[in-house]
């Protein structure tokens, strides 16, 4: 297939959903990568740049929210100019595998940068960027030695001292899809039910507003990504400084299985007219330079080992990951769904 079948955008202009607008002529003579992305950073748009730079691959990027980027490349079919597919959830990466949009691919960069627990066993997708689930707590309400594991925010002492967002989040139903994995199905929903009953206030607004809440007293602890933390600790607006200084974060589940990480990831999609160039683009993005770009101005955590910490993140410390695949979170979801449901977590 011709990539001028789908005309994309190049770097310069990113595409909307369903719109298209390009530049120049003729795209078969040059070297491409056509990537469908639902991460949303500006380190990615230097990344790409950069790539190009090195390589002379150019890159056509088109932007969307992941579960219309999934059903655009099922109705593009065999047509789809899509290289590669990336997303910032591991159950939208299983989703978008169940929908039989990509092809495994079997790279040694590949399996020597990401973890084995932070990829889809097959080789159809790989871990970018990791994301730890945290507990930010009122450092005037709550001691460290009070916290231990996210089962125990369930225990009578918590009552109405927790604020979480809402289930329908993919951040909290991939964790909760985690806990299935490793607890079970039964006592993970003993678990979201003794956490609803917790609840200081009805779940409301995204993880900002959850630290926000714990630092106004509104709740004495909170589950949150943690680079929503770090976001705060670098801004310039004194209310958000203020935050940070009333809260700090823990890891939970440091004496058991560890704490919850999430992934952004990516995988190559079936058909795609550039295998060898979505390789080339996938190994650049875990090579150590790179990493250590997404590490240091997105405030996550890289997949790849080794890598230099954005300073603030780092402060947070060193904590155990929980070593469950990720590819359970969407595996799970179906349950997850049931659960919290049936909990009573809005």
């Amino acid at each position: 297939m011709k990539i001028t079948r789908r005309r994309l955008c190049g770097l310069a202009l990113l595409v909307s959903l369903g719109v298209v607008s390009c530049q120049g002529g003729a795209e078969e003579a040059e070297s491409v990568v056509n990537v469908y992305s639902a991460r949303h950073y500006d380190v990615d748009i230097e990344l790409y740049t950069q790539f190009t730079a090195d390589t002379g691959i150019r890159i056509n990027l088109l932007e969307g929210k992941p579960d219309e980027l999934i059903e655009r490349i099922k109705s593009e079919g065999d047509q789809s100019p899509a290289d590669v597919f990336v997303a910032v959830d591991a159950g939208r990466l299983w989703r978008a595998q169940e929908a039989d949009i990509f092809q495994p691919v079997q790279s040694e960069a590949l399996n020597a940068a990401v973890p084995e627990n932070l990829r889809e066993p097959d080789g159809h997708w790989f871990g970018l960027t990791t994301r730890s689930r945290v507990l930010v707590y009122n450092t005037d309400s709550v001691t460290p030695d009070e916290l231990s594991s996210y089962e125990a925010l369930a225990e009578p002492q918590w009552e109405g001292r927790v604020c979480v967002r809402s289930s329908g989040n993919v951040y909290n139903q991939s964790l909760v899809g985690s806990m299935i994995e490793t607890i079970g199905a039964e006592a993970t929903e003993e678990w979201a039910t003794g956490l609803v009953e917790n609840f200081a206030r009805a779940p409301e607004g995204g993880d900002i507003d959850q630290i926000k809440a714990v630092a106004a007293g509104q709740c004495d602890v909170a589950i949150v990504n943690h680079y929503y933390w770090a976001r705060l600790a670098k801004s310039d607006d004194e209310s958000d400084l203020d935050a940070v200084e009333k809260t700090a974060v823990f890891f939970p589940n440091q004496d058991g299985r560890g704490t919850h990480v999430n992934i952004s990831g990516f995988g190559m999609v079936k058909g795609a007219p550039n295998p060898e160039n979505a390789v080339t683009f996938m190994e650049f993005l875990v090579s150590p330079e790179a990493q250590t770009v997404f590490a240091q101005s997105n405030n996550e955590y890289p997949v790849a080992p080794d890598v230099e910490l954005d300073p603030v993140v780092a402060e947070l410390g060193q904590f155990k990951v929980d070593a469950v695949n990720v590819t359970a979170y969407g595996r799970n979801n179906p349950q997850v769904t049931e659960i919290v449901d049936r909990a009573g977590w809005e």
